[in-house]
C-alpha cells in the first residue's frame, strides 16, 4: 500500500528549508500499525498543513522483511529510509547494507534503553539502527477468567508451575491456557538468557541451543500442547484473531504493542475484558520493537535522518504510544502524564506505567547475526516436531543445533 505525507513538517521542526535536502523524493519502507494506523493519519495532517509530499510503502511483516532483504542483496530498490523488527537488525546489519550512525546518534541527546541500543549494533561495536519503540514482555490476560472467576493474579503467575495449574483448572471449564504453546516456549527462551549471552549463541558465537534453557522451554510448551491446554493455533492467522474475539484462550504473551492491535483492529469489541501483568517468575525481557535504519543505497541520506530525529522527538514518541501501542525507545517520556492515564480498553488499568517499568528492567541481550536463522530452525522446526510430531526434545535440538552449525559456516 503506498500512502503520502508531507516532508514539510520536517522542516518546520527541523530548521531545514524545502530547497535543502528535502527537496527531492523521500520514500519511507514501514510495516503493519505503523503504516496502517500511525503515519497514515499523520501523513494527512502533514500533506494538509504543508501540501508537499513523500512517498512511504508498507507491507505486512513478512513481505517487508523479505523485499528488504532482496533490496540490501542486490543494492538498489529500498527506500531511503527503513523500519526494522528487533527480531531482524543483527541479520541485516551484520550484511552490511546500511549507514553508520554512531556519531549522529550521540548528537541526538536521547535517552534510549541500553538494550535497546545494544540490539542496533554490529559485532564492530558501531550504531547501525536506531530504536523507535520497544517491545517490552508482558502476559495479558482475561479478566473474566481471572478474577471474575475468583484467581488471584500474583498467585497465577508466580512461577510456570502454577501459571500451568491455573490452565489445568480453565480447561475443565472447556478455556484454552493460551491459543498456542510455542508462545509460551518463546518467552523462555527469549527472556531468561544468562547474561553476556546472546539468545541463541555465546559472546564467542558458541551455540547454546542446546542448553537447560531450551531444555525447559521446550518441555513446558509440551507440557500445555500434551495435557490440551492450548489450541495449536497459530499467530497472525484468522483463527488467532477470532481466538481473541471469542474469548477461547485466557493468556497472551506478547510485547507491549500488542495491546494497539487488540484495541485497532484484532478484538476491539473486548474492550475491557483484558488487563495487562508481568510474565512468570518475574522475568523480563524485548519481544519485537522497531529501529530505524538508513541503507548505504539512500539517495536521501539527509533527509531520512531527518525524520529519525523527528520519529525520535517526545512528542512523536508519546504520539505514537498513544495511536498503536508502541512503546516509545526514548525514555525521557516515561514521566509524561499520559503514561498514569487509564486504558480503557483494558478496563482503566495504569498498563503504561506497568509497561515503563518492566523496560528499566530489561537486561541488554547479544544480537547475533544468525539470529534469525536460529529462530526458524529452533521455534518453527524443531519446536514443533516436538508439539505436533512427538519427537524427542534434546533429539530435536541436536538436530537444530547441528543445521544451525552448516548455515552459520555458509554466512
Amino acid at each position: 500500500m503506498n500512502l503520502k505525507t508531507s516532508l514539510s513538517a520536517i522542516a518546520a521542526i527541523t530548521g531545514l528549508t524545502a530547497g535543502s535536502v528535502l527537496a527531492a523524493d523521500f520514500t519511507i519502507d514501514t510495516y503493519g500499525d505503523y503504516g496502517n494506523t500511525y503515519l497514515e493519519a499523520y501523513s494527512k495532517d502533514f500533506s494538509k498543513k504543508h501540501g508537499v509530499e513523500f512517498e512511504f510503502v508498507t507491507n505486512n511483516w513478512n513481505d517487508h522483511h523479505n523485499k528488504l532483504a532482496t533490496n540490501l542483496a542486490t543494492g538498489e530498490g529500498a527506500g531511503d529510509l527503513v523500519f526494522v523488527d528487533t527480531g531482524m537488525i543483527g541479520n541485516f546489519v551484520s550484511q552490511g547494507g546500511f549507514l553508520d550512525l554512531t556519531d549522529k546518534m550521540k548528537s541526538l541527546g536521547v535517552d534510549f534503553a541500553d538494550f535497546a541500543v545494544s540490539q542496533g549494533k554490529g559485532n564492530d561495536g558501531r550504531q547501525y539502527g536506531v530504536p523507535v519503540d520497544l517491545g517490552p514482555g508482558v502476559m495479558y490476560y482475561r479478566r473474566d477468567y481471572m478474577e471474575d472467576m475468583g484467581y488471584d493474579l500474583s498467585a497465577v503467575f508466580r512461577d510456570f508451575d502454577s501459571y500451568l495449574d491455573y490452565g489445568r483448572e480453565l480447561k475443565k471449564k472447556d478455556i484454552l491456557l493460551v491459543g498456542n504453546a510455542s508462545d509460551v516456549a518463546q518467552a523462555i527462551i527469549y527472556f531468561t538468557v544468562e547474561e553476556g549471552n546472546g539468545i541463541y549463541t555465546d559472546a564467542k558465537g558458541k551455540s547454546l541451543i542446546t542448553s537447560e534453557r531450551f531444555v525447559r522451554a521446550f518441555e513446558i510448551a509440551k507440557t500445555i500442547r500434551d495435557e490440551g491446554m492450548d489450541g495449536n493455533i497459530a499467530a497472525w492467522t484468522n483463527d488467532w484473531y477470532e481466538g481473541f474475539k471469542q474469548g477461547k484462550f485466557a493468556t497472551q504473551m506478547s510485547g507491549a504493542w500488542l495491546l494497539g492491535h487488540l484495541n485497532n483492529w484484532i478484538a476491539p469489541d473486548t474492550k475491557g475484558k483484558w488487563g495487562a501483568a508481568n510474565l512468570p517468575e518475574g522475568i523480563y525481557g524485548s519481544w519485537g520493537g522497531s529501529f530505524l535504519a538508513i541503507p548505504k543505497q539512500s539517495k536521501n541520506p539527509e533527509a531520512a535522518w531527518e525524520m529519525i530525529k523527528y520519529m525520535t522527538t517526545e512528542g512523536q514518541q508519546i504520539e505514537g504510544f498513544k495511536k498503536i501501542a508502541a512503546f516509545p525507545a526514548n525514555s525521557a517520556t516515561y514521566d509524561d502524564p499520559s503514561f498514569a492515564e487509564p486504558i480503557e480498553f483494558l478496563n482503566g488499568q495504569k498498563a503504561r506505567m506497568l509497561f515503563a517499568d518492566i523496560a528499566s528492567k530489561i537486561k541488554p541481550v547479544l544480537p547475533g547475526k544468525a539470529d534469525h536463522i536460529a529462530d526458524s530452525l529452533v521455534i518453527q522446526t524443531a519446536l514443533q516436531e516436538v508439539l505436533d510430531n512427538g519427537r524427542p526434545i534434546k533429539e530435536a535440538l541436536k538436530a537444530a543445533e547441528k543445521q544451525l552449525k552448516r548455515r552459520m559456516r555458509s554466512l
